[in-house]
């Protein structure tokens, strides 16, 4: 996928609605040539010669002609538009699913980096469209300007037949370094979004360090650069138009200067000479617009080239082809090698409720990573098995059906309450009894009730994005909601109590023992409270299982454990 590809798809994929608009703007700008046609013509035919009748004659077809190109330019840019936002729409839908493909994507850019690409630089290549028709309605208009004047005296027309190419040919030199200034610009624009999600996204931790002017410092450099490269861009830009702008004006001025010489030697008739100053007025617009088309063609193979960098990047993980029915598969990992992991073996009977202990946080969320499918196979080492089955041979949604991993660090969307736990796209609630049970079940393990009953709102009550207007109790609860009703024959559970009060912690313990009774739950944590419910505790301590047990003997006979957990 190459970012040339790209814009050529996206006319020959709009090529029916393109083709029409073109059409009519082009038949648009024909008439526009015509306007001063009509009018040189009618002052020779009629006015000169003081013929009231035939005046009438043009006025009436100088108003004709005024409808049609009023209504060739209405009905033709209708279709552009809708072309615009038909490739706008299909663009951005392209760049979304491959952003969140289930078998993730292999790129250096970072979320606010994909969402500028996904929004704005769609955007950029769908506007393609539009110039595309403005370039054939200016050459139109050129080509039916120049004919006209040759054929009032060769010399005019001449003028513009020569005239137009110089000044195009020289404004086309300008064009790789447009392309270079907007891709820097872009590539800039979307490092300052990334940066700012990544703040916002972290701005209680950071105040609990203290670290906010640091943050807003490094922001701050990173804004400056997005800036400088932006003026960059837009004075190129400009520039550009300034020169291409004075280029048109002085070819018009040159054709008006010669028609008003041959008027006043009795070449040209009065009604000629008018025609011709028309012409020249009317010929700044088409002319300036084919010298100014280049920049704006090149902002759109910049954006274009980004769209090819995530349209056509790598997917992390294989495809997976086989297609697991097993209602209580096991979960076996085997001299696993990945990040601090050094050789884990580790295995979980169906139906058994486990917790894993991790002294050391990144052999939790290197743990974590694997089982959520998140690693290539090439980046690990060892076996990790469902059912018998590598997770990576298993289809993505089949993996997901059969093993949930919910992370620490959950993400809530805007919109209800009912729409990010139940999955509810109106808001509203479950229809059938038993998911109306299983809802109430969930939220009632995960203590979510007190979230929803605490609202006037209830279900409906809104989230903003991220969870921005829940507490981080708040957020962790309903997220863990989200993950119990799913009611997936493996649940893992990654830290989530975190964030909730020790009496509020208990009883989730409690709560969601009971409700994956008969299900295989594993849950990374070192809260006692979760602890004391399981069926077994695996204390992996330096990549690898150093002891397990039951958690109270553990903490009658471990001093480490007991530092760990009962601290």
């Amino acid at each position: 996928m190459t970012g040339s590809r790209i814009l050529r798809r996206s006319l020959t994929r709009n090529r029916a609605r393109l083709t029409a608009g073109t059409g009519l703007i082009s038949l648009h700008q024909l008439a526009e040539a015509t306007v001063p046609v009509l009018i040189g013509v009618g002052i020779d035919r009629a006015v000169a010669p003081g013929d009231g009748t035939a005046l009438l004659l043009w006025v009436a077809a100088l108003a004709a002609l005024f409808v049609g190109l009023h209504l060739c330019y209405r009905f033709g840019a209708r279709q552009l538009m809708l072309a615009i936002a038909n490739e706008a729409y299909l663009l951005r839908g392209e760049l979304a699913a491959r952003i969140v493909h289930p078998r993730r994507l292999r790129t250096d850019l970072r979320a606010g980096e994909l969402l500028t690409v996904s929004s704005t630089d769609a955007d950029n290549v769908s506007y393609l469209l539009d110039y595309v028709p403005r370039i054939a309605g200016a050459i139109t208009a050129t080509a039916v300007s120049a004919a006209v004047l040759l054929a009032v005296d060769w010399r005019l027309g001449l003028v513009v037949l020569v005239g137009t190419p110089v000044v195009l040919v020289g404004m086309q030199f300008a064009g790789p370094l447009i392309t270079r200034r907007v891709t820097e610009q872009q590539e800039l624009a979307g490092k300052a979004t990334a940066l700012a999600t990544d703040l916002v996204s972290g701005v209680r931790p950071l105040r609990g360090l203290g670290a906010e002017r640091a943050a807003a410092r490094r922001y701050r450099d990173v804004s400056q650069a997005s800036l400088r490269a932006a003026l960059r861009a837009a004075g190129t830009q400009s520039r550009y138009l300034a020169f291409s702008t004075a280029g048109s004006a002085l070819l018009a001025c040159g054709v008006a200067v010669l028609a008003g010489w041959f008027a006043l030697d009795g070449r040209i008739s009065v009604g000629e000479f008018i025609m011709v100053i028309g012409l020249a007025q009317f010929l700044l617009e088409p002319i300036g617009l084919l010298a100014i088309v280049p920049s704006w063609v090149a902002e759109a193979r910049a954006s274009a080239d980004r769209c090819a960098l995530v349209l056509g990047a790598d997917l992390l993980l294989p495809a997976g082809a086989e297609q697991k029915t097993v209602a209580e598969p096991h979960l076996v990992l085997a001299a696993v090698r990945h990040g601090t992991l050094e050789g884990l073996d580790l295995t979980v009977r169906p139906g058994e409720f486990v917790g894993v202990v991790t002294p050391r946080s990144a052999d939790g969320e290197a743990l974590v990573r694997l089982l959520a499918g998140g690693v290539p196979p090439d980046e690990f080492e060892g076996s990790v098995t469902l059912g018998g089955v590598a997770l990576h041979d298993l289809e993505p949604a089949g993996a997901r059906a059969l093993m949930l991993v919910e992370p620490h660090h959950t993400d809530l969307f805007t919109g209800t309450v009912a729409a990010n736990v139940a999955l509810l796209e109106d808001g509203g609630a479950a229809d059938q009894a038993g998911d109306q049970a299983a809802l109430a079940a969930a939220l009632e393990a995960s203590a979510a009730a007190e979230v929803v009953d605490g609202h006037p709102d209830g279900m409906q009550r809104h989230v903003a994005e991220r969870g921005a207007t829940l507490s981080g109790g708040q957020r962790q609860r309903l997220a863990l909601a989200r993950a119990l009703l799913a009611r997936p024959p493996i649940l893992v559970l990654h830290d989530p109590t975190t964030a909730v009060d020790t009496v509020t912690e208990h009883s989730i313990a409690r709560s969601v023992r009971a409700l994956r009774q008969g299900s295989t739950t594993v849950v990374i944590t070192s809260s006692p409270a979760m602890l004391a419910v399981t069926d077994r505790v695996v204390v992996v301590d330096d990549g690898r299982v150093s002891v397990e047990g039951g958690h109270a003997e553990l903490g009658a006979t471990h001093d480490d454990y007991r530092k760990v957990v009962l601290r």
